[in-house]
């Protein structure tokens, strides 16, 4: 996988996949945690930001309270806990400045290719410049993959019969255009998730009226806007404190939440169901539009900040069909059961694809990666694949709450191999026949449509996927460093960074 570049750069002790959320928080943590120890961060776009950087459609917001999406160590100090996307961006923008991050970042770098030495010892990185597809090298002793698992190139869309007789543009959340102006048009929306949800209401301020077309419901949870404890504790905490509180109480909350879901899932059911009857207008046929198929939790839940949604379906600017698309026609989109939704806007939130590591092609000592041939170690490593990490976040509550506890313990990792005089780590499967699943145990469609691309877990502690927060935080921060699975090896004959 050698590959013909144009520039070259110094040995780096980390190198970063990824400006987003994951990324500048592993550099804010080596940053505090390891002082000494070199990083560079690359990210295909420009800016950094990922994810809240990325999507620009209207009212892009986050499905997760910010008291536990943000960083343990910066607190949140806005009054929204659930916060628009420009809101997310600049704190993770703050971040960065706070700890020198943004000088590490070399913006504009796609990365193409990443080598394994084990005779060196070191990660060889090739990466194209987006805007003139120069390639460059990049040299590590570790790389930390922050690139999630969504494909940021394109969203997921399927096809629609007749879909060129339709009139208007056809548009996927993804690839919102800047310039689309939307003002007492009829707008369609196709998807039930969060995506949809959130742009009801925001699309609703200036359409005529917007309808969501789903083909079965999702449980859609009103949550207030602002958290009702930070009133009672602003005259007597600090910020520092406030955050600490309300991150403890909210992560307690989603615990508990998620297990009273999977044990007692009729009596969640019903829960949900009482407050959908609350907020919506009387008479509303919730068993229709808001009754979904599955179990709570068996994808992921929709919250709706100050009830928003259900106050635009009451006021009648918004309204939901569920049921089969037929076809597009001229006007909009014929359903099976014969009803037809005008429309002048069709919005495709149909989901996301899922794109590992960015889609960059690996190798160690010349041997491609299949990621399916590997298990999960700790839910951030991989078997046999030396000084790698990567972040996967939980599903079952804030994405940075594990991604938090994976940069603890990278940090706390790298200074054991140093304090060890160790250069090489990988894990090693077990010698016994070991049963494994999916890496991500989750009913979403955009998981299920990828499941064969992703690496496998295991059967038991460490390889696999954890979704417990109190006891991840006891293993990643308390737990022991170096387990009997980690292979360690020293660096091979000392080499200087000026001869490489």
């Amino acid at each position: 996988m050698m590959r013909t570049t144009d520039l070259q750069y110094e040995v780096t002790d980390v190198v970063i996949f990824g400006a987003g959320l994951s990324g500048i928080g592993c550099a804010a943590y080596l940053h505090r945690k390891l002082p000494g120890k070199s990083y560079q961060i690359l990210e295909m776009r420009d800016d950094l930001g990922g994810t809240w950087d990325l999507f620009r459609y209207p009212g892009i917001r986050s499905d997760s309270d910010l008291y536990t999406f943000s960083y343990e160590f910066k607190p949140w100090k806005s009054d929204k806990s659930i916060a628009p996307a420009e809101e997310i961006k600049s704190y993770i923008a703050e971040t960065a400045d706070e700890y020198d991050v943004r000088e590490r970042i070399r913006f504009g770098r796609k990365v193409i290719a990443c080598d394994w030495s084990s005779e060196e010892a070191l990660w060889t990185v090739t990466t194209e410049r987006t805007g003139t597809g120069e390639r460059e090298t990049w040299r590590a002793r570790w790389i930390f993959s922050a690139t999630g698992y969504y494909d940021y190139d394109q969203g997921y869309r399927p096809e629609f019969a007749q879909e060129g007789s339709f009139d208007g543009p056809i548009i996927h959340p993804q690839s919102w255009p800047d310039d689309l102006d939307y003002t007492d048009k009829r707008i369609a929306v196709i998807g039930s998730g969060a995506t949809a949800v959130t742009l009801l209401p925001a699309l609703s301020e200036k359409a005529a009226h917007v309808t969501q077309v789903q083909r079965t419901p999702t449980y859609v949870l009103p949550l207030p806007t602002q958290d009702p404890w930070l009133r009672w504790l602003r005259p007597f905490l600090s910020a520092d404190r406030i955050h600490r509180t309300l991150r403890t109480k909210n992560i307690m909350r989603q615990s508990v939440f998620w297990r009273i879901s999977r044990r007692f899932p009729n009596w969640m059911r019903n829960f949900v169901r009482k407050l959908n009857v609350k907020y919506l207008p009387e008479d509303y046929p919730i068993d229709t539009h808001f009754n979904p198929p599955y179990d709570p939790w068996d994808q992921r839940l929709c919250f709706v900040p100050g009830a928003d949604l259900f106050k635009r379906l009451e006021d009648g600017s918004c309204s939901i069909v569920t049921g089969k698309i037929a076809r597009f026609d001229e006007s909009g989109i014929a359903m099976e059961d014969g009803s037809h939704v005008d429309a002048d806007i069709i919005v495709t939130a149909t989901g996301l694809n899922l794109k590992l590591m960015g889609g960059a092609e690996y190798a160690v000592d010349g041997k491609a990666v299949h990621w399916p041939d590997h298990l999960i170690y700790k839910g951030m490593m991989l078997d046999n694949i030396p000084n790698f990490a990567f972040s996967i976040g939980y599903t079952n509550s804030s994405w940075t709450l594990k991604v938090g506890l994976l940069c603890e313990y990278f940090c706390r990792l790298l200074a054991e191999m140093d304090e060890r005089g160790m250069g090489i780590c990988y894990p090693e499967r077990p010698d016994r026949q070991m049963k494994t699943r999916p890496l991500l145990d989750f009913q979403a469609g955009y998981v299920q449509r990828s499941i064969d691309i992703l690496p496998r877990q295991g059967d038991t502690y460490p390889w696999e996927m954890t979704f417990n927060y109190r006891e991840d935080a006891k293993m990643m921060k308390r737990g022991a460093v170096i387990g009997p699975e980690l292979h360690l090896e020293p660096s091979p004959a000392p080499f200087s960074d000026a001869a490489q």
